[in-house]
């Protein structure tokens, strides 16, 4: 951070105030003194520490909207980057609520080749084309901002589903889940709406049957209860195609599914990088052991904050579970 100029308070005093590591999952948390130096570290992503290649990323639960008036949340444009073998134009240019994921590029498309398609829309702020760590190569897939914000739906609506060779281009905001794509205040209300309804339903009928273990969460009383739960608003497409973050997802979504009962088998179908349609994309499906323990996932589950999205928990068909039947 010194070296490269990173240090808003200069260089006296450690910019990382905290660190927490993972050694078991290869990860750390680091806390830094300001905002400001937080923003500049994310310009620190890829650089070599001890022969790796080190990813920096913000939190899962980051939120550009709510962090933007604590600081900056860019990096400053003027940090020598070369100080610390690192070229401009990192991930720290393609942070933020605009970001574009790009997937099913052709493998062999260079990142000249592939901005100059971006920027047939307008200039870049930043893009990232993610490569094999080890063999350089591209992965197919890479994100991008533009630096004019109006022109993002523009181009994902322009290149989505465009084929190149024996590629389809999916192209579309990074940062809204792939499932429900609806704001927090949407969700929120149809949330409310759906339990008025059912109270209706349940004075009409003449009683209504809790859920085990619901406490006050009320449910149609004729309401099929399963062994398979449905999450969504929980992760993002580009979640899902790290594949280091996809583990993690998978690893947390046991671990957390487990606490209510005999959890059998997580399910997070993930995106083809050669651009083919996935069913159940920006989904994440819990099966157990017995119903039982499903309504209580349901009960807990649902109505969770993840990453600023309210998470909606849905009973799924057995028989369309077993069938690898995820729906659209």
């Amino acid at each position: 951070m010194t070296a490269i100029g990173g240090t808003s308070a200069g260089p006296a005093g450690d910019a990382v105030v905290n660190v927490y590591i993972n050694h078991e999952k290869k990860f750390a948390f680091v806390e830094m003194r300001t905002v400001e130096e937080a923003s500049n570290a994310m310009t620190l992503d890829g650089i070599i520490f001890e022969g790796v290649s080190v990813r920096v990323r913000r939190p899962t639960d980051y939120n550009p909207s709510l962090a933007a008036v604590l600081g900056p949340s860019q990096p400053n444009p003027n940090l020598n980057l070369a100080a610390a073998g690192l070229t401009p134009g990192g991930i720290g240019g393609v942070e933020g609520p605009d970001r574009v994921f790009v997937g099913g590029l052709p493998y062999y498309f260079t990142e000249v080749q592939i901005r100059e398609l971006l920027e047939s829309f307008g200039p870049l702020r930043g893009f990232d084309l993610v490569k094999d760590r080890d063999t350089g190569n591209s992965k197919g897939y890479g994100f991008c901002v533009y630096e004019d914000n109006a022109v993002t739906d523009v181009a994902c609506a322009a290149l989505n589903g465009l084929k190149m060779g024996d590629k389809t281009l999916t192209v579309r905001r990074a940062t809204i889940s792939s499932g429900q794509m609806k704001s927090e205040q949407d969700t929120i209300m149809a949330q409310a709406q759906q339990h008025i309804a059912m109270q209706k339903m349940a004075m009409q009928i003449g009683g209504y049957n809790n859920l085990p273990g619901a406490g006050a969460g009320l449910t149609a009383p004729n309401e099929a209860a399963t062994r398979v739960l449905c999450l969504t608003e929980v992760i993002t497409v580009e979640d899902l195609m790290d594949e280091g973050e996809y583990e993690d997802i998978l690893e947390d979504m046991r671990e957390e599914g487990q606490k209510f009962g005999d959890l059998t088998n997580v399910v997070i179908p993930r995106p083809n990088p050669n651009g083919d349609e996935v069913n159940g994309l920006g989904r994440v499906f819990l099966e157990y052991g017995d119903t039982h323990s499903c309504a209580k996932a349901k009960d807990s589950l649902g109505g969770r904050k993840f990453g600023g999205n309210v998470v909606t928990a849905v009973y799924y068909p057995e028989d369309k579970f077993l069938a690898n039947d995820f729906g659209a």
